[in-house]
């Protein structure tokens, strides 16, 4: 297997010492073949950088973004955060991403103490699901494409993915709208909950688009195919680890406009629903263009 850029140095932002109204922070770039940013990396150094400024009591419980234009995967991103509200339960803080004096990305945070309250949840029943360590890894799939652009980016990818179902790589076996993957980090994440927050944002980005392209029969590997990510939005619900197996959930109930929206929910080994997320991107198509 191939070595990946380790998750932990992917999301580390650094304060540029700058003394403004805002917080000035800089995240490190990840080369993508298309030259673009990982909007997924940028959401989890936008989270970082606003956990970043927050009391150490507090955790953060959503994020909503939006990707405003086109990253440059080559140059480091410059995060602005703008401390809007610190209350007594409750942390609020806005994320600007910048690049070449552009905004990129546009994000709102809010954190929590650790209140005691109300507390209910739909707890997954595991046992009809595939174990992970049963399941082939994309590695084992696709090695032999190893150096061939696109697919060097999937194989690179910090996580271990694991479909429950089939994936989508090179062709579409299932038309649903629906998919389950297992996920963890590649490497042990010796962090605090905030960055592996961080790093959840930045993992749910890679699949989020799968259940609308899978529902139109649209692998991976179909000549011309482009992708972005319009918005996301995130909310953590308990306590998990990223380097621990989590089942992603996802599903896509509507596509219209060249926009598919998509919802997903991750589920601990024990069944415990700890984090969602939705996301609309936009897929055109060679003939669409």
């Amino acid at each position: 297997m191939t070595e990946s850029p380790h998750l932990l140095d992917m999301l580390t932002v650094i304060d540029s010492g700058a003394r403004t109204r805002e917080d000035i922070l800089t995240g490190p770039p990840l080369p993508t073949p298309h030259g673009r940013s990982f909007g997924g990396q940028v959401l989890g150094q936008a989270i970082a950088a606003a956990g970043s400024t927050v009391p150490k009591d507090r955790e953060i419980h959503s994020m909503h973004g939006y990707f405003l234009r086109p990253g440059d995967a080559d140059a480091h991103m410059t995060f602005e955060v703008d401390r809007l509200r610190d209350g007594r339960s409750f942390s609020t803080r806005r994320v600007q991403a910048y690049q070449h004096g552009e905004a990129r990305m546009s994000m709102i945070a809010s954190f929590q103490t650790d209140d005691p309250g109300l507390e209910h949840q739909e707890q997954l029943d595991l046992s009809d699901v595939a174990d992970p360590d049963s399941l082939p890894t994309i590695w084992e799939k696709y090695s032999h494409l190893s150096g061939h652009g696109r697919a060097s980016w999937v194989l690179e990818r910090p996580f271990d993915f694991r479909y429950v179902e089939s994936d989508i790589m090179l062709e579409v076996a299932e038309r649903t709208s629906t998919q389950r993957v297992w996920m963890r980090s590649r490497e042990p994440f010796d962090a605090s909950p905030l960055l592996h927050a961080a790093a959840l944002a930045f993992g749910s980005d890679y699949l989020l688009l799968e259940p609308v392209a899978r529902m139109h029969g649209i692998p991976w590997a179909t000549p011309g195919m482009r992708a972005a990510s319009l918005d996301h939005a995130m909310w953590f619900h308990r306590p998990f680890r990223v380097d621990e197996w989590l089942l992603y959930e996802l599903d896509s109930p509507t596509a219209q406009g060249g926009r598919g929206l998509a919802h997903g929910r991750f589920f601990d080994r024990s069944g415990n629903h700890v984090a969602s997320v939705t996301q609309e991107s936009m897929i055109r198509l060679p003939e669409q263009r």
